[in-house]
């Protein structure tokens, strides 16, 4: 690793995306962005006449899909240069310019939905009768009409719409503190220096296998994040606040019923996720953290220890190269058509692997109707990057194929869905490495490469949702959300999870700071949904072969056609069923059994 972080300019430009295939200049980027505004008039002619007939309505429809393929292209720009490097201030501003239009078209074209609602009952269905092509929105148009009853007056949706940019405001800020703002000390071990940054910590030194590295970095990275705790714990608590006020405006009984609505999910689903994993796979994973403690030798386990690696000698560095030839190898299983997007994925700079300063966190899918998609994260020389990167194909491959086959209505599958195409490719690249060899050592590395994935999904991301439904709990109560608040919390959703396997910290009750999802509605525990269902296909893939990877890319191109629970069933898995969820947690415990006894003559 570097001695410095460097800036965006000083990057390799071989490791940075290229967004000229969305726009050549910034001229291109402000003509498309006036030209989107200019052409509102296209759908406003439509006011006040979609009562006239199902042929007005489904061209406001056509002239509205057209609108919003061309303005997400525009945004989706914007998104992207600003994610690259959030201290430019060419970036920042242009994204708050992107921000302001599309916030302007949505409050224009709130009109639709509220003539689509105000029709008299049964008018859609006749519309749906008279007129074949509307079939194509009949899903759309249904749920709609479901949400009829948590609809405000026309006049009060637009301000509501005009004043977007505004509701966006705390996950601005909290970016920007993070991305912007935000220093950590840099950290000497054994005569080094090692920069620290969110980047540098979470994808090298919190994987690391040198202890003092990883504990004095995460002491570093601690002492970052305490400095702004209360600063971010005020933008989320503002925007609990904004879901919990308009949750009640929109007479829901709860913020979580809201939530969950646009996912298809009742609270059952989303319940029997969060419980029944954190139930039933606490006691396994406490004994891999028991594993990881004899193993490394520790005298105690800390909260920055849990994704040290247990055979670091066995983890050969790998090149961002390298992995994409091996993740192109493991997802040639699911046909030419998914490997060709694999492929230009690799060789067509799609993805963003730089490591600079301003950069975002984490890893994301950027999938842009029309056009391929984008792939941003910070590559470090390991094989997790390699799993992040069969992860984000996974998004690119689904959301490619889904607008191939569907329009643009019907191209995304509710966030309930969403994590399971990604966590499929993970899987599927294990199972690769798992067939290369029958080498004992190879085996257990493979093994431990998959529970990284259950790790981050299962457990990381699990939490994450756990503390979330705490947090609004709370809100709904009327109590404050404060840093004091949310750190006590996240140390109660710990404890409960690793019991004394790990010795708590006031450091470790800080990671509530680390995760942009919390900003997204109930998105963390999607991740261990689509995770479980993913599970269940490899499953079916392991037992029935090509009829079962058929049916996969068949639900794949299905996009949002369908439900989540559909999808699913289109699939041949059954999420309905908490077996489901049972069975995929039962995997993870005989991995670690597994692992254990490939482990036994070292421990012993």
């Amino acid at each position: 690793m570097s001695d410095k972080m460097l800036t965006r300019a000083e990057v390799p430009e071989s490791s940075t995306w290229n967004l000229e295939h969305l726009f050549l200049s910034e001229k291109e980027w402000n003509d498309a962005l006036q030209q989107v505004l200019d052409s509102v008039h296209e759908v406003t002619v439509f006011q006040g006449r979609l009562g006239q007939s199902s042929k007005a309505l489904l061209k406001c429809l056509h002239a509205q899909e057209k609108l919003m393929e061309n303005a997400y292209k525009v945004g989706a720009y914007a998104h992207l240069r600003q994610t690259e490097d959030g201290t430019n201030p060419e970036n920042q501003a242009r994204s708050a310019k992107s921000g302001d239009a599309l916030t302007k078209l949505s409050s224009e074209l709130t009109f639709i939905e509220s003539e689509i609602l105000s029709l008299p009952d049964g008018t859609i269905e006749r519309y749906l009768q008279e007129e074949p092509e509307l079939a194509d929105f009949e899903r759309s148009l249904t749920k709609l009409l479901e949400q009829k009853q948590h609809r405000l007056s026309p006049e009060t949706e637009k301000v509501l719409a005009s004043l977007s940019e505004v509701h966006g405001a705390p996950y601005r800020t909290y970016l920007r503190g993070k991305l912007a703002d935000m220093t950590f000390e840099s950290v000497e071990v054994n005569g080094r220096h090692y920069p620290v940054s969110f980047a540098s910590y979470e994808t090298d030194y919190e994987m690391n296998a040198d202890t003092d590295l990883r504990r004095s970095s995460f002491a570093s990275f601690s002492k970052g994040l305490h400095a702004y705790r209360n600063t971010f714990a005020e933008a989320y608590a503002a925007e609990v606040k904004r879901q919990v006020v308009m949750s009640r405006v929109r007479h829901y009984d709860s913020v979580t019923e809201m939530l969950l609505g646009p996912q298809q999910v009742t609270e059952d689903m989303y319940s029997a996720i969060l419980d029944t994993i954190q139930t039933e796979l606490a006691p396994h994973m406490r004994k891999y953290a028991e594993l990881k403690k004899k193993v490394l030798g520790l005298d105690t386990m800390y909260f920055c220890d849990l994704k040290a690696p247990l055979d670091p000698e066995y983890s050969p560095s790998i090149t961002y190269e390298e992995a994409c030839k091996i993740v192109q190898d493991s997802l040639s299983v699911l046909g030419k058509e998914y490997s060709e997007i694999v492929e230009a994925a690799f060789t067509q700079r799609w993805i963003d692997y730089a490591s600079n300063i301003g950069k975002s966190t984490g890893a994301f899918c950027a999938s842009i109707y029309g056009m391929h998609s984008y792939i941003l994260m910070s590559w470090s020389d390991n094989m997790r990057g390699a799993f992040t990167l069969a992860h984000e194909v996974g998004h690119a491959g689904h959301l490619m194929l889904g607008a191939r086959y569907q329009r643009m209505t019907n191209s995304r599958p509710s966030l309930y869905f969403i994590e399971a195409p990604s966590t499929m490719n993970e899987l599927l690249l294990a199972e690769h490495l798992r067939s290369r060899s029958d080498d004992k050592r190879l085996r257990r590395w493979v093994i431990m490469q998959l529970l990284n994935t259950y790790y981050h999904n299962f457990v990381t991301h699990l939490l994450e949702g756990e503390l979330q439904r705490r947090v609004y709990a709370l809100a709904m109560d009327d109590q404050a959300i404060t840093a004091k608040v949310l750190s006590e919390l996240k140390g109660e959703v710990l404890t409960s999870f690793w019991g004394d396997t790990m010795e708590l910290t006031e450091d470790a009750k800080l990671t509530w700071m680390r995760q942009p999802h919390y900003y997204m509605g109930l998105y963390p525990y999607t991740y261990s949904a689509g995770l479980t269902l993913s599970t269940a296909m490899m499953q079916k893939i392991r037992e029935e072969g090509q009829p079962a990877i058929d049916r996969w890319l068949e639900t794949l191109k299905a996009g949002g056609s369908k439900t989540p629970l559909e999808l699913a069933q289109m699939a041949g898995v059954d999420m309905s069923d908490a077996a489901t969820i049972s069975s995929a947690v039962g995997y993870v415990g005989s991995l670690i059994d597994e692992l254990c006894e490939l482990f036994e003559e070292e421990i012993h």
